[in-house]
């Protein structure tokens, strides 16, 4: 039996992790030739790295062209923590082809700069189709003036379109594993997927319903390879097969590279160097106790939703701010989240339920990662309208609402932060009926614009 051996290297959730780049890089750079090709499943780009926030994700665009991508998807960091003009000319200087397949304008059009599919051809006319598709945050996308479609169906189309044109069919997912295998369920025709958003580190992948599914950790941890060897004669797969490979194995780093990251950390110094305040005395910061940068903030968000009643961790604060001059790169350190504002309405009964939760160990010392959090832990609640009254055990024993005991069948409209309306956090609060986020304003720029506005 002929057969052609295809290569394909593969990065995911690199989140601007850039210790091991270079090496990543390298190794691509060495062992990729006409047979291999190399894709990136998005969220390259996170907003808590000083590069990515001074460039708005173009320095990741050149770091992936250094590397030689091809193709790409993008994820929810380039998608959502963007303004819709940022992403809209994200990829203007990229040498690669993205690939979103479920992604459009808010009038029902392709944006200029993304492909649902592409179609590549080697050297010996094996033609593999690539398909791209990203986590459908709907309410998100649409308040940054985007439309974003259900992904699995987005997928099948393309598919459907494809699969007799083609020899090899693989997806470009940022859907995480859960989504991946129910994709490898319900979509006939799909021989790889090589997927992110989930941070999974599938060491030989996995395989469902015949579709091998490949995924390669976070943070530039992994570097993903998957073979695929086609029948020449028969135009199909007849093996394929997933690896990771470990930087920690690997010795040399790609100059260029080293080069490129060097000149993008200068640069993005001098972008953040822009000045903020003023300030007059230290602004301390605490996790495990009320701090006053921390109830500026609070009070800030609460203004800025126009509510008068707010709530946020501490943990979010991660620096101390000195006396003297603020600038951009000292509240992007302190405050690195990649966090929206967000306006959830509550009954008495679950706010109750949320603050008293968030009184509790677990919740104070939780090692948050992920929901855009970058901090260490969750810290303290901090509050603006609502006080707390404590025993000395700190369990809670009373709680006013604007001076008043806080009614368990009122309802209640509370400005706090979207991490919490995601996942197991606060269940009352990612149960709510209504919320609204506030976008793309992050939560630190509500603290300069108030740092700046009491001491400019």
């Amino acid at each position: 039996m002929s057969v052609e051996r295809i290569t394909i290297y593969h990065t995911n959730d690199i989140h601007s992790g850039f210790d091991t780049w270079a090496k990543l890089v390298a190794y691509i750079k060495q062992h990729k030739d006409p047979n291999s090709l190399y894709v990136d499943l998005g969220d390259h780009a996170d907003r808590s790295h000083p590069i990515t926030e001074a460039t708005s994700g173009a320095g990741n665009v050149s770091l992936l062209n250094e590397a030689g991508v091809e193709y790409a998807t993008i994820g929810n960091n380039e998608g959502i923590t963007f303004s819709h003009d940022e992403l809209d000319s994200l990829y203007t200087n990229a040498q690669f082809k993205v690939l979103i397949s479920n992604l459009f304008t808010a009038e029902g059009n392709r944006p200029s700069w993304t492909k649902p599919y592409a179609i590549h051809q080697t050297k010996n006319g094996v033609k593999i189709a690539l398909i791209g598709a990203t986590a459908p945050f709907k309410q998100f996308y649409h308040q940054l003036d985007w439309k974003i479609t259900p992904p699995i169906q987005a997928i099948k189309q393309c598919v459907e379109e494809v699969r007799d044109k083609v020899d090899v069919v693989i997806v470009l997912s940022h859907l995480g594993l859960f989504r991946d295998e129910e994709l490898a369920e319900v979509v006939e025709g799909i021989d790889v997927i090589l997927g992110a958003h989930t941070h999974h580190v599938l060491e030989k992948g996995k395989r469902r319903y015949g579709t091998l599914i490949a995924q390669a950790g976070k943070h530039g941890a992994y570097l993903g390879k998957v073979t695929i060897d086609v029948d020449l004669k028969t135009k199909t797969v007849a093996a394929d097969e997933a690896e990771l490979i470990d930087p920690a194995s690997l010795l040399e780093e790609d100059d260029a590279t080293l080069a490129l990251l060097d000149q993008l950390n200068q640069d993005s110094e001098t972008a953040l160097a822009k000045h903020i305040a003023n300030l007059p005395r230290v602004l301390p910061v605490s996790w495990q106790e009320e701090s006053e940068a921390s109830q500026i903030l609070c009070d800030a968000l609460t203004e800025w939703c126009k509510e008068e009643i707010g709530m946020m961790n501490a943990g979010v604060l991660l620096e101390t701010f000195t006396e003297g001059p603020v600038t951009m790169q000292d509240v992007h350190r302190s405050c690195p989240h990649p966090i929206n504002p967000c306006v959830v309405e509550l009954t008495g009964a679950a706010l109750r339920s949320t603050i008293i939760r968030s009184f509790s160990t677990e919740m104070r010392t939780l090692a948050l990662k992920g929901f855009g959090f970058r901090g260490k832990v969750l810290g303290r609640m901090i509050f603006t309208g609502i006080e707390v009254e404590l025993d000395k055990n700190e369990q809670v024993t009373e709680i006013l609402i604007l001076g008043k005991p806080l009614d368990l069948n009122q309802t209640y409209t509370i400005a706090t932060l979207d991490m919490y309306t995601f996942g197991h956090l606060y269940p009352a609060i990612a149960d709510a009926k209504k919320k609204t986020y506030y976008m793309p304003e992050l939560l630190r720029d509500i603290l300069s614009w108030k740092l700046g506005q009491i001491w400019a």
